[in-house]
């Protein structure tokens, strides 16, 4: 066995940041597999050009990459570091918005710790007038684990449907909970996607109109919509109606009035609102 050139894998393991031991693992993931190996005595060795994946792979680790977007980001880091690095402003994206996410979170266990009164100091509660809309529905019982699943492909198959409808959607998309919406509740919940009233042209969806009314609701961001701390934004509206004695007159919903996939974490996108 010619080993000329080679690295042992304790030298390559002190080259490369890594220990013999996370060496071992990322053999097993596919992720540095050595360049030889005694099928006797199961030792390894690495080739020097190896220590600069070796170094990635490290750096990404101190990201808290999971192994499976590392051996993504590294695969395509050799053919086309454009794309490694696309990969690579995708995933601190997500971790940016884990980490919005995460603090919003805080913010709502402090308020629910504190008592219901501390929401009205975090979220400002505004009046407005809501037309009538004519709106794509879809309805399902569907509990808070299943809800962006389903949400996600509700709305993509309501924009297909509204795509061949004159102007297609022609308001921000809401989502009415006609009941709970929890680990142990599934609602219902109704998906509405507004478009233009058309009696004479079919579709591929259910329809039906929104009456016109009045409606309480607070602007939130998109690290505020996850569950459980957007229920801050749906105590706070409801415990203003409730100091100024106002009584609702329909379920409470999420108004998505910007394009939530691209927005970051700090971006205003959705309102939660209550008829009134």
């Amino acid at each position: 066995m010619d080993n000329t050139g080679l690295l042992t894998i304790g030298v390559f393991a002190r080259r490369s940041w890594l220990s013999p031991r996370a060496l071992r693992l990322y053999e097993q993931q596919g992720l540095l597999v050595p360049a030889v190996v005694d099928e006797r005595t199961g030792y390894r060795w690495y080739r020097p050009a190896q220590l600069e994946t070796a170094r990635l792979v490290a750096r990404l680790r101190r990201l808290d990459m999971p192994l499976a977007r590392i051996a993504e980001v590294v695969a395509a880091n050799e053919e086309d570091p454009q794309r490694a690095v696309t990969l690579l402003d995708a995933y601190w994206t997500d971790e940016e918005y884990r980490v919005a996410a995460r603090r919003e979170l805080v913010g709502h266990l402090r308020i629910r710790m504190l008592g219901e009164d501390g929401s009205l100091d975090m979220h400002s509660v505004q009046v407005r007038e809501v037309p009538q809309q004519t709106v794509l529905t879809q309805h399902r019982h569907v509990r808070v684990q299943d809800l962006p699943a389903w949400i996600d492909a509700s709305i993509a198959r309501l924009l297909k449907a509204a795509a061949g409808h004159g102007d297609g959607m022609v308001g921000p998309c809401f989502i009415i909970y006609h009941g709970e919406v929890n680990e142990e509740s599934d609602g219902p919940v109704e998906i509405c996607l507004p478009v233009e009233p058309d009696p004479h042209r079919a579709l591929e969806a259910a329809v039906r109109v929104e009456p016109a009314h009045r409606e309480a609701y607070t602007r939130i961001t998109k690290a505020q919509v996850a569950f459980p701390q957007i229920l801050s934004a749906f105590d706070a509206v409801r415990a203003w109606t409730e100091r100024e004695e106002i009584v609702a007159s329909g379920s409470p919903r999420e108004v998505y009035f910007a394009d939530f996939a691209n927005a970051a974490p700090q971006d205003l996108v959705c309102d939660v609102a209550l008829p009134i």
